[in-house]
């Protein structure tokens, strides 16, 4: 049983290779990032950085075409808003929908379950029009405010909660004289610490990532998130490469920050459930 488990050096060789086909696009992001034009031309590809980014960043910050640092500013206010957001409610409702008895409850869960199921492409159009209604067009509030809380983050902290607090705990905090507030705030959102950092990343990631909701609300260019701002970079006949590369690696690094920060506590947390299951 102890060979099962046991790691053979052809297992570290592949791990070797495969964590080395992972980072290399990135490293080679910030090598392009760090050079002239030049760099995406040559033969075989440089591997190293060069002494260019300085002024491929400072070309970038000057760019009065693409607006990035209003960009990567808008982006931050509406990944961190939304993050902090769903986390809160899903908490909230993943804890009603696990350990509260109400009326209606499976049937809620299921119409959760089936916002799940809807394509998101199937509600720009609608979505689109309310806020044109509300007068919020070319507004932050038009990215944040439709995705305030999802139909995955209840469920996942719904399941997780179910696993994570007992009964007895939550009997017993009632017991001492807790009400439903301070139960949730004392007793099952420290359980559901490893669930929220999870659900935490996969939201910021995808937020921060997101380019179909933001270039249909957002038609200011002088107000675009960050990936509207690499699409201006990408516009037009002539595209500078080293810029491209520049607005990708440092739009890239506030998710290696939020990773490395992170990290262990997410990881700990999909062990956790892992073993739980």
């Amino acid at each position: 049983m102890s060979r099962l488990w046991r790691a053979s050096p052809l297992t570290y060789l592949a791990l070797v290779v495969a964590a080395g086909l992972s980072v290399f696009p990135i490293w080679w992001m910030f090598v392009v990032a760090s050079r002239s034009n030049d760099a995406m031309g040559q033969l075989p590809p440089p591997v190293t950085p060069g002494g260019n980014l300085g002024a491929n960043i400072a070309r970038l910050f000057d760019n009065t075409d693409a607006y990035f640092l209003t960009g990567l500013i808008n982006s931050a206010v509406v990944a961190t808003t939304v993050t902090v957001s769903v986390v809160f409610f899903s908490s909230l409702a993943g804890f009603a929908f696990a350990k509260l008895r109400f009326r209606g409850r499976n049937a809620l869960l299921l119409v959760i379950i089936a916002t799940m199921m809807v394509p998101t492409q199937l509600g720009v159009i609608p979505l689109y029009l309310l806020m044109t209604k509300l007068h919020w067009n070319d507004r932050l509030p038009a990215v944040i405010v439709p995705v305030l809380v999802t139909g995955f983050g209840v469920f996942m902290m719904r399941q997780y909660a179910g696993q994570a607090v007992s009964d007895e705990l939550i009997e017993a905090a009632r017991m001492d004289g807790c009400g439903t507030a301070r139960i949730w705030w004392h007793v099952v959102l420290p359980a559901l610490r490893p669930a929220a950092a999870v659900l935490g990343l996969l939201t910021f990631m995808t937020t921060w990532n997101d380019f179909l909701w933001p270039y249909a609300v957002l038609n200011d260019p002088a107000n675009p998130t960050v990936q509207l701002s690499l699409r201006a970079l990408s516009d037009g006949y002539y595209q500078d490469m080293s810029q491209v590369f520049t607005g990708t690696a440092i739009a890239t690094l506030p998710l290696l920050l939020v990773f490395v920060l992170f990290g262990r506590q997410i990881i700990g947390g999909i062990m956790e459930g892992a073993v739980k299951a």
